[in-house]
């Protein structure tokens, strides 16, 4: 795979932050804002603040991004299903803070996070994947619940335990297609769950399923479109972007993936990765992605840590499990103009 990887910082703290530099365009005077490159993008990074500065953004935002609360809650419905979710129900249910390591649960977490959401008025809260630890009918009804009680806008994508029972019969693209459409079309709200964009403030909201570290034509099209429009976008799915140094699971577009590397289909009792890893359209949506100049960031899930990887001068986000109180509040805001020299 030809990628273009200026530089990667991998960083995976619980405190402090990063700041990336103005590109050497800004060490001259621009104090026309026309004459700055809109796809210049300034980011700080200070656990769980995020703040994005862009050129191309006319209003400030707000975000919540929320990953891997996997609430593990079932009743009498689940019966039929024990022999598939008996060890992800046990793995979940009681967990240690992140930051405080103070005793806690997902469902604990998973309320608070959304409480301090509204609290903080923000202008959209994004789910990415693994808010159940399997397709309990219980799991999915308290998501509900939880987020339509805040009256805030939430969009939802898949992450890979949302709709797998571990042991249960079949190729990971038909399960997740089975149970997306038995259990988990509500939190959807009627929007096409393999992928779909939203506009919130002018800033495109990106968020596609690659909860099987597959990316499916359709989605690739998807992708091209928000690209080919300009229009500033961020991406949010499950499955990280690849980059060196980050281990296999790290999914899309590694090209490294695939079944020699597969160490967890035994015990999530599953089908192994393919022989032959990623398809072309995975590395042409990779490419696609980490080269777009409308680009403002990505946020991820899946890896249950917060980190930023730095891929062609944009951040890629992955945040901790909000099982562990772990979430991002994003805020996307005008690039304010530099200081003229006196």
């Amino acid at each position: 795979m030809k990628s273009k990887l200026f530089l990667v910082a991998l960083m995976a703290i619980t405190i402090g932050s990063f700041v990336a530099p103005y590109s050497a365009s800004a060490k001259h005077d621009r104090s026309k804002k026309s004459q700055r490159a809109e796809s210049e993008v300034v980011f700080s990074y200070n656990i769980p603040s995020v703040k994005i500065y862009s050129a191309a953004v006319a209003d400030t935002t707000r975000l919540f991004v929320v990953s891997d609360t996997h609430l593990w809650v079932s009743d009498q419905r689940e019966e039929p299903y024990r022999s598939y979710s008996k060890r992800m129900a046990a793995a979940y249910n009681k967990t240690t803070h992140y930051a405080t390591g103070a005793p806690t649960t997902p469902e604990k977490e998973f309320r608070a996070t959304i409480a301090l959401a509204k609290k903080q008025k923000a202008d959209a809260i994004v789910l990415l994947g693994d808010m159940v630890s399997y397709p309990s009918e219980r799991g999915v009804e308290i998501v509900q619940e939880v987020m339509n009680s805040a009256n805030i806008p939430w969009y939802y994508t898949c992450g890979n335990h949302d709709w797998h029972y571990e042991g249960m019969e079949g190729d990971r693209l038909t399960l997740r297609k089975t149970w997306r459409d038995k259990r988990l079309l509500p939190l959807f709200s009627g929007k096409n769950p393999d992928g779909y964009v939203v506009d919130v403030n002018g800033v495109q909201l990106l968020i596609l399923d690659t909860s099987t570290y597959d990316v499916l034509p359709e989605q690739l099209a998807l992708t091209k479109r928000v690209i080919a429009s300009g229009k500033p976008f961020i991406l949010l799915m499950h499955i990280p972007l690849y980059s060196p140094g980050r281990r296999v699971s790290y999914g899309i577009g590694n090209p490294n993936w695939g079944a020699d590397g597969d160490t967890g289909y035994k015990i999530e009792r599953r089908e192994r990765w393919p022989a032959e890893g990623h398809t072309p359209t995975d590395y042409e949506f990779y490419e696609a992605v980490t080269s777009a100049p409308n680009l403002l960031a990505s946020f991820s899930g899946h890896v249950h840590t917060n980190g930023v990887d730095i891929i062609n001068g944009k951040p890629h986000f992955t945040v901790e499990a909000n099982a562990r109180g772990g979430y991002y509040e994003v805020l996307i805001l005008p690039l304010p103009e530099p200081s003229k020299n006196k």
